[in-house]
């Protein structure tokens, strides 16, 4: 197929933001070493649901001291706002103490290290009202979170989700969704990997219709041996 046709994908248009009132985002997130016969997130903090309740009214966010060789690093934070807008800070981080955001957030999904040299040498750690909220993993650079929350004014559509396991981990993955309004999650779709097979990806024939202000999140619970879990999904975001 000639490369012409190829770019006029809709997905690549909607990539390349020449669709209007529509754009895409691809989440992904790992999990370092999930213990056995526990039920956690797939993001950068082991054995732990990630604690959503930490977002029950937006606020600042702080950054305590880094490790010697981070100082002076740059971290973009993104999220949502207090009316549940995209939202994102750059913050200076500091060795030798502790940092804290202009914006407030509702919700944060990701955290990068933008500027000051090579990828952190210590893990960076995000968190709200004294509760961890994001984690960049020493050495990544980046937050590792499969989890987001869909913007005010736009309906996400999940089109494709994927996990995986290291070899010989055994695990159930369980998309959670916590609907605008609702207080309560529940399961959107299930799977079981292993670390024997290939990668679990599921392709959506008719994509998931997620309203704004849902919450997404990714949980697994690891039946054999401590593992590490990575899963991913990719959504459309169309505005209302």
């Amino acid at each position: 197929m000639p490369i012409s046709n190829y770019l006029e994908h809709p997905l690549i248009q909607i990539a390349a933001g020449r669709t209007l009132k529509t754009s895409s985002v691809h989440k992904f997130g790992a999990v370092p070493s999930m213990s056995v016969n526990t039920t956690g997130t797939i993001w950068d903090v082991d054995d732990v649901i990630y604690p959503w309740s930490a977002f029950a009214t937006a606020g600042t966010l702080s950054i305590p001291a880094v490790n010697a060789a981070d100082n002076g690093h740059i971290v973009t934070i993104v999220g949502l706002d207090e009316n549940w807008e995209d939202t994102s800070e750059e913050v200076t981080v500091s060795s030798s103490g502790t940092t804290t955001t202009t914006t407030s957030f509702k919700r944060v999904f990701r955290a990068f290290c933008t500027a000051g040299g090579d990828t952190n040498t210590g893990d960076i750690n995000i968190q709200k009202d004294g509760t961890s909220i994001a984690r960049i993993t020493a050495g990544k650079g980046q937050t590792l979170m499969a989890l987001y929350t869909v913007p005010a004014g736009k309906t996400a559509y999940m089109l494709k989700g994927a996990a995986s396991i290291q070899y010989g981990g055994d695990a159930t993955i369980d998309m959670f969704v916590r609907y605008t309004d609702q207080d309560t999650f529940r399961i959107g779709h299930s799977a079981e990997i292993a670390g024997t097979g290939m990668p679990y990806i599921y392709e959506f024939g008719v994509p998931i219709k997620i309203t704004e202000k849902s919450d997404i999140d990714i949980r697994a619970k690891v039946r054999s041996n401590n593992a590490r879990i990575t899963a991913a999904f990719d959504i459309i975001l169309v505005d209302n």
